[in-house]
């Protein structure tokens, strides 16, 4: 059996799925452009070669070998802002400061980029970074999301996310506008989308290896969701379905997330055992990740709810 080239193994992908090249291409190029690439007369940018195939559910890490100088320098520049994002979250808020004003600058290195995806990225990076005064208030967030989002998926449909296609960064959006929903007491809304996503990630991204990262994540904003709205049954099984998933696939990161969520369970349930145990086991997680802004939340919560201090 001879090798497919890339743009024919797409190509016989997307068939198979019965998806054609304007669903494919949507908010993203021309159909020409897959035309093209599938009869091998062009090769697309890396970015675009990753949406269609994460669109098409398929593996997108091995292909590094097709960038060039400048999407690599691209690409690192989107690695190294990513990992400003997170440290942003996680820094006190007095070190803020300084880690946004490194992640903008670097955003700024990207604005002469006209390819859709990287203006999408731009616009999420600094929805994520929020303003000098501070973050953007749950209604401007919802507006900035919903804007970006509809850069690359124009006709994207929250009541029926399942009839669409997305890459990981879009999936990530709609997580995003979830939380704002919940943000914002509209619970019922955010649930309803949790729900659909995380049946889309289970569904289209098996084989994709940032899978159960994606999987963790939206499952533990899924988990906070429903606690807060006092369904607790449903909550503890999709806390359950995350834990596995991080120790199935080593994504520890988001392990102590879920620990000190299925204690929140425990203790509305009136298992207080069980709620401190879970609790001491996130906190040392927490702290082994160098997770401060979690660990300082639990230290307080855990106070607040049962009088405990973590004295080890």
């Amino acid at each position: 059996m001879r090798e497919l080239s890339l743009g024919e193994y797409i190509k016989q992908e997307r068939i198979r799925q019965g998806i054609t090249q304007e669903q494919l291409c949507e908010g993203i190029c021309e159909p020409i452009t897959i035309s093209r690439m599938e009869n091998g007369k062009q090769i697309p940018s890396y970015t675009r070669i990753c949406t269609f195939l994460q669109r098409l559910g398929l593996p997108d890490d091995q292909y590094f070998a097709l960038l060039n100088q400048n999407e690599l320098e691209i690409k690192t520049l989107q690695d190294e802002i990513r990992a400003d994002i997170i440290r942003f979250g996680r820094a006190k808020p007095e070190n803020r400061p300084a880690i946004r004003a490194s992640g903008i600058q670097k955003l700024e290195k990207l604005e002469c980029t006209n390819e859709r995806i990287i203006q999408q990225y731009i616009l999420a990076m600094r929805g994520s970074f929020g303003t000098p005064q501070g973050a953007y208030s749950p209604k401007e967030r919802l507006e900035l999301l919903l804007e970006t989002l509809h850069i690359t998926v124009p006709n994207c449909n929250l009541e029926e996310i399942g009839l669409g296609l997305y890459s990981l960064d879009e999936t990530s959006l709609i997580s995003q506008i979830a939380n704002v929903y919940a943000d914002m007491g509209q619970l019922n809304k955010s649930i309803d989308i949790y729900r659909q996503l995380l049946k889309y990630i289970h569904k289209h991204y098996s084989k994709i290896s940032r899978y159960a990262g994606k999987v963790a994540l939206v499952s533990h904003n899924y988990t906070q969701v429903l606690l807060i709205s006092g369904r607790y049954k449903d909550a503890f099984e999709i806390a359950e379905l995350g834990r596995n998933i991080c120790v199935k696939y080593n994504h520890y990161q988001f392990l102590p997330g879920f620990l000190d969520l299925i204690g929140e369970y425990h203790y509305y349930k009136g298992s207080l055992e069980k709620c401190k145990e879970y609790y001491r086991d996130a906190y040392c997680l927490y702290k082994v990740i160098g997770n401060d802004r979690d660990r300082l939340l639990l230290e307080k919560m855990a106070k607040e709810q049962l009088n405990m201090d973590f004295c080890f």
